[in-house]
């Protein structure tokens, strides 16, 4: 076969499907040269998602006579004060952009430069160029773009709808604006609703404008990010556990100023929020990267997308660490939305005959419903569980609770257990200054319980409606990952081993675990075929669905791979320990012990979230409930 230069055009056409797939690519690479250029307004019109026209106009410095006639050649750029990849300090730089456009569109661009007496113009029709000629413009570029992939029509018909195609171009517009809060942006065109996002200054320039673009729900229910490792600065704004959506389409990065899809800082966002968010649930985040241009490599993909840093590990592990931090420090903290969502609920259930009922016969709880919160599959027994101080049931008579037994008798038996102490709830509420008026603390004094599930309190402003179960399950929870951190988990023997019958591939499976299960007090061993038998259960779980819980942790074990930490192992077996070793829906509690969760709650960092990511508690605010009757 002969070896054959291609031609021009063929170039421009192949560098053209590295470079433009679809509108949101070119409206990409026009508004990247906008902000690059300096500009302090841009404005994008479309019309049938960019198919027939895109149009970016800016206030920038503009071009003179001589750079806009090598603005549209190949491998011609402004963006590199060097011959050097990896010093990149601006947005776009490869020199491809405009005559990849010009090679399967109708491309014309005005431009004035400053220092120019009139603009200038020139047009690019299928990699045809036309001779450039004076206009009349005032300072800065507008980039008109018709008849995309008119020169290669068979790349149409990979396109989405106009409706597809235009919300794609909003959403690189607003990626872009996040990241650039000192620029005006205004988007529009005969396809879309007119929108804009006007310029912000100040220290909370960038605060200001997560709130034009995500709306001021997010900034209230987000967490400040701020820190810095070895020259590596993250910063922006993470959302609370309890505010999370259906998929990743609100998560924003960006590295030194550029919108970025990175796998590394998806996979370490994951990681960050696995504790307290349900698989199938995403969290939002707006957060930027800032690091030296040497230490990232922004080479990788002609659409500029993908980054590699040089010191992956070190990003994650600043990514991770900043956001659990921001997490701990936000305590007992939750989204402010989930009160919408149970106002939302009652409203729609006062127009219903009949209320729905679980399987108890009480009314289930319509506001997880309405925002999609998932629950992992369960064991639900009518067992009573210690709350704080366990494992008094094991000793004080089958099916003794813990508000049968006095305070004292718990600590006394307490104090007789060797290895990791468990805090006492209730001597932590005892603590208390006696003339402290509870309901002026966050989550207020416990008045009633519901349906044994729901625990009702006051506050100065308003009510908290507390899930006894989620709250307890995170408290326990927190309690199992210190004693892990510690290596001070304490294990209570059973008197008698529970010997528990499965299929052989899920014994097997905890068999060959059981030097890992038995760092966070879960003793095993085989017994025969198809069998394990349980000797010790960490002491804090108190009596418990053992049965239940190790059928979990088999299930759980199938997803376990090689790159799975095993912090991050145990973790997951903690979590699923405290799930089982809380108290139910159905616990009857005396006051003192829900004023006693209460505190503890406050205490306890994420509590605001139990380990699958629904929320504890939700507070209705008294002008809320006015409203409900008509009172305001």
């Amino acid at each position: 076969m002969q070896v054959r230069q291609l031609d021009e055009d063929v170039i421009n056409r192949i560098a053209a499907g590295e470079v433009i797939e679809r509108p949101a690519s070119v409206i990409k690479e026009l508004v990247e040269n906008a902000v690059d250029a300096g500009a302090n307004s841009i404005e994008v019109v479309t019309a049938a998602g960019g198919k027939t026209l895109m149009r970016v106009s800016d206030d920038g410095h503009g071009m003179d006579q001589h750079d806009l006639q090598l603005a549209i050649r190949r491998h011609c750029t402004s963006k590199i004060s060097r011959d050097d990849l990896f010093d990149i300090r601006t947005l776009g730089f490869r020199g491809e952009a405009l005559p990849s456009i010009g090679s399967v569109a109708r491309l014309s661009i005005q431009t004035r430069n400053a220092d120019e007496d009139h603009a200038w113009k020139i047009a690019v029709e299928g990699g045809v160029e036309q001779p450039i000629m004076p206009a009349a413009r005032h300072k800065g570029t507008q980039v008109e773009v018709r008849d995309l992939f008119f020169a290669t029509p068979a790349r149409l018909k990979f396109l989405k709808s106009d409706r597809a195609e235009s919300a794609a171009v909003t959403e690189i517009v607003k990626r872009i604006a996040l990241a650039y809060p000192e620029v005006g942006f205004s988007l529009g065109g005969a396809d879309r609703q007119s929108q804009s996002w006007p310029a912000a200054r100040g220290e909370d320039a960038h605060l200001t404008r997560i709130a034009q673009v995500l709306g001021q729900e997010f900034v209230d229910n987000a967490m400040h990010i701020d820190a810095m490792r070895e020259g590596v600065r993250l910063h922006g704004y993470a959302g609370l556990p309890t505010y999370h959506r259906g998929n990743a389409q609100q998560q924003f990065f960006f590295v030194n100023g550029r919108p970025v899809k990175d796998k590394l800082l998806l996979s370490g966002l994951r990681g960050a929020y696995a504790d307290v968010l349900a698989r199938d649930r995403h969290p939002v985040v707006v957060l930027f990267v800032d690091l030296e241009p040497t230490y990232v490599d922004v080479n990788v993909h002609p659409a500029k997308a993908d980054v590699r840093f040089r010191d992956g590990q070190l990003v994650r592990g600043l990514l991770v660490g900043a956001i659990k931090q921001a997490l701990v420090q936000a305590g007992h903290r939750s989204s402010t939305s989930n009160a919408a969502v149970a106002l939302d609920a009652l409203r729609a259930g006062s127009h219903q005959t009949s209320a729905p009922q679980t399987s108890s016969g009480s009314q289930s709880y319509g506001a997880g419903q309405t925002s999609g919160w998932s629950q992992s599959s369960r064991h639900w027994d009518n067992q009573s569980f210690a709350p704080f101080d366990q494992p008094v049931d094991q000793y004080a008579g089958a099916g003794t609770g813990f508000s049968e037994v006095g305070s004292e008798v718990a600590e006394e038996f307490q104090q007789g257990l060797s290895g990791f102490q468990v805090p006492s709830a209730d001597a932590r509420a005892n603590d208390l200054p006696l003339e402290t008026e509870k309901t002026a603390l966050p989550l207020g004094a416990a008045r009633a319980q519901l349906h044994e599930t729901y625990i009702i309190a006051q506050t100065e402003t308003g009510v908290v409606i507390v899930d006894q179960h989620a709250a307890h399950e995170r408290l326990v929870y927190e309690r199992l990952k210190e004693a892990l951190a510690s290596k001070a988990v304490a294990r209570q023997i059973l008197l008698i081993p529970e010997v528990i019958e499965m299929p052989e591939e899920d014994a097997a499976r905890l068999v060959e675990r059981a030097e890992e299960l038995e760092q966070v007090g879960l003793s095993l061993e085989a017994f025969g075929p198809g069998a394990i038998a349980v000797r010790e259960t960490p002491a804090m779980l108190g009596d418990m669905n053992i049965r239940g819980m190790v059928q979990d942790l088999a299930d759980e074990l199938v997803e376990w791979d090689t790159a799975t930490g095993l912090r991050e192992k145990l973790d997951h077996v903690a979590a699923t320990m405290a799930c089982h070793g809380s108290i139910r829906a159905g616990r009857r509690m005396r006051a003192q012990e829900m004023d006693a969760l209460l505190r503890e709650m406050e205490a306890t960092p994420l509590s605001g979230q139990c380990n699958h990511g629904r929320p504890t508690w939700v507070e209705l605010k008294l002008t809320d409930i006015e409203k409900l009757f008509g009172r305001k």
